[in-house]
């Protein structure tokens, strides 16, 4: 464990860093975005923060304009139809994600807890109040997400945000990152 103050000022801290750090790719991808697909450079959307209260969660849009708003990508019908030219190899790099660090500046994540669910995902919210992940800040990446991402079921997801919530720690989180950046790199 880490004094509760710590952990959203390293990532606040952090997250205005990259930013600036990232500013010159993000620039580029927010370019090919917006050239190779009509709509805006960003997809917004409602998701479910800290104590299930709602926020508006930031990506480089990767699909067109006519997808479904509100279903997981791994729930729908031949989503690779849905996706821009570049859409595919943005979120295979995770690169979609980088305009997070903006929810991550603003206090409505953290750079390591549960991903952030959609309001109508209830069985996974249901499932994380039961083991107390619904008490902390989304994450950028998270403990479920270095042990299956989309491969394992919601009941193994939830059990381990909450496996996650109670034993929160500086080591920990460090573990989640190089676990992700592991994963970016090594997946196909």
């Amino acid at each position: 464990m880490y004094p509760s103050f710590i952990k959203p000022l390293f990532d606040r801290f952090c997250a205005i860093l990259l930013l600036l750090a990232m500013a010159l790719p993000m620039l580029l991808i927010a370019i090919a975005v917006k050239m190779t697909s009509k709509g805006p450079v960003f997809f917004k959307q409602t998701r479910v923060g800290i104590h299930k209260k709602p926020f508006a969660i930031l990506k480089f849009r990767t699909m067109i304009l006519d997808a479904p708003h509100d279903v997981p990508t791994h729930a729908l019908h031949e989503p690779e139809k849905w996706m821009t030219p570049i859409g595919a190899w943005l979120r295979r790099s995770s690169l979609d994600e980088l305009p997070q660090l903006l929810n991550i500046a603003m206090g409505d994540m953290s750079f390591v807890g549960p991903r952030p669910s959609l309001p109508n995902q209830e069985d996974l919210i249901s499932m994380r109040e039961r083991y107390g992940a619904n008490d902390m800040k989304p994450g950028l990446t998270g403990w479920a997400q270095i042990h299956g991402r989309n491969h394992i079921d919601v009941s193994e997801k939830a059990r381990l945000d909450g496996e996650y919530a109670h034993k929160v720690s500086f080591s920990m989180d460090i573990r989640c990152i190089l676990g992700t950046c592991k994963t970016v790199i090594t997946d196909p």
